[in-house]
């Protein structure tokens, strides 16, 4: 499962709100909204929010083996 914990965590650290988010770089909220419910998005997504908080990917997701 991919979880979008690291996520919240980056912008903590940055400083950006979801609110600047939304408003200076154009995000949707049904994006954020994705993001707070771990569901899926583009590689395009992922690259845009990596340039936006100019980090790695692993800043913005992680991996989590759900098997049991």
């Amino acid at each position: 499962m991919i979880s979008y914990e690291p996520f919240y965590k980056t912008l903590k650290e940055k400083g950006i709100s979801t609110y600047k988010l939304i408003n200076q770089y154009g995000l949707s909220r049904s994006l954020l909204d994705r993001l707070k419910h771990n569901k899926p998005i583009s590689t395009v997504t992922i690259d845009e929010l990596c340039r936006i908080l100019s980090c790695s990917v692993d800043c913005i997701l992680l991996y989590k083996n759900d098997e049991k």
